[in-house]
């Protein structure tokens, strides 16, 4: 059964209500024409029940706009969704990728994730390059996707809106990653699921690293807006040397401030028993909330970013495969990943809205039920990076 405008619906009563499934919801292809967005693909999902959301084809796929009933979610940025023929990788000392970071999702390697840094490259056996510079980041996300596939599909009785493409992350004498990522949206419904490949197709043996900046906008951020995650320890903090300067902790979030300099927590997060940790934003004003579930096993590690300059109002969760300490840290602690020819990583990520007070208290029970975080604005900081396993 679909279910749409308050009634559970049959394929058969569906169809009869309408010719297309178009009236209330579908996936469409459009281009975008102007300014710096001119030439994007982009696939708009309308799911049926005030959830809408666009998927930048010609930016690894990620998630650029997210509203649900009129209520934007995802952040937008000065940047704007900028044509990744714009994009300059390298410029501005590795920083030009700051031109290109707005919309919902933005995703982070394939090889390199953090600050910029010139790794080894011997394991691409080639003489005149000793050295992979990376900037921030990483390159994936503004590579443009094949795209392979979207629609709708009907198994039996149920309907999913779905999306598939292929991302390359390739050079000569160098890494050849690819990502395969799927979308799906269950018709009726207020959850994306976001389905990730990630396959070495070269024969060099290649380093692995993968972040999500999750990036949430007004109106669901704003002053009074809570940050709920199954939070143990609170690890590291990048404004340690300054914590309480701002008077901006990490639970709850202030109107826009200015000047602010952003803050980066990293956050040792608690699974449940089927090993998910679910982390959320919440708006008790307007009863609404967002809510990000990923995998320990698959994203071990966890960092809040929070944003809150006028004019770029924004706060980010970021599940990752490494400790915040970096790619030279992860070399030196042994927990890089490394893949050979033909090895895989995969990562299963649901996004879902929290409608109304009574889905905001189930997650926040939830979340408290695995572990109870911090009740104060600024815990203290550990230093505890625990050991990451696993990593050949």
């Amino acid at each position: 059964m679909v279910g749409l405008y308050g009634k559970n619906l049959t394929r058969l009563q569906l169809e009869a209500l309408s010719g297309s499934l178009g009236h209330a919801a579908g996936v469409r292809l459009v281009t975008l024409g102007d300014g710096l967005e001119r030439g994007i693909r982009m696939l708009e999902f309308y799911s049926g029940s005030g959830l809408r959301f666009t998927v930048l084809v010609d930016r690894a796929m990620d998630i650029g706009d997210c509203e649900y009933r009129g209520m934007a979610i995802g952040w937008h940025s000065p940047s704007g969704f900028r044509h990744p023929g714009l994009h300059d990788y390298e410029g501005e000392g590795g920083l030009a990728w700051l031109r290109s970071f707005s919309g919902l999702t933005i995703t982070c390697g394939l090889d390199h994730i953090l600050f910029m840094y010139d790794a080894p490259a011997d394991s691409y056996v080639y003489k005149p390059r000793r050295s992979v510079s990376h900037s921030i980041h990483g390159r994936i996300g503004t590579i443009p996707a094949r795209l392979t596939g979207y629609g709708e599909h009907w198994d039996g009785e149920e309907c999913l809106l779905w999306a598939e493409g292929v991302v390359s992350q390739g050079a000569v004498f160098g890494e050849h990653l690819e990502l395969r990522r799927r979308i799906e949206v269950p018709v009726g419904s207020s959850e994306i699921r976001l389905v990730d490949r990630i396959v070495n197709r070269g024969f060099y043996r290649t380093p692995h690293m993968y972040c999500y900046h999750i990036n949430l906008g007004h109106p669901l951020l704003e002053e009074g807006a809570r940050y709920l995650a199954p939070v143990s320890d609170v690890v590291w903090a990048a404004h340690a040397d300054e914590y309480r300067r701002q008077g901006v902790g990490y639970r709850v979030a202030p109107a826009p401030q200015n000047p602010f300099h952003e803050q980066v927590w990293q956050h040792e997060m608690v699974a449940d028993a089927a090993g998910e940790v679910p982390v959320a934003l919440v708006n008790d004003r307007l009863g609404v909330g967002f809510l990000v579930t990923t995998r320990k096993d698959q994203f071990p590690c966890q960092y809040q970013w929070q944003n809150f300059q006028a004019g770029q109002y924004a706060l980010a969760i970021e599940p990752s495969t490494n400790h915040v300490l970096g790619n030279e840290a992860a070399r030196e602690r042994g927990e890089m990943i490394w893949l050979e020819h033909g090895d895989e990583r995969h990562y299963q990520t649901r996004f879902s809205v929290l409608d109304g007070a009574t889905a905001i208290g189930s997650a926040e029970d939830r979340i408290a039920g695995i572990a109870q975080q911090p009740l104060e604005d600024f815990p203290a900081r550990s230093g505890d990076f625990k050991s990451l396993g696993g990593r050949q």
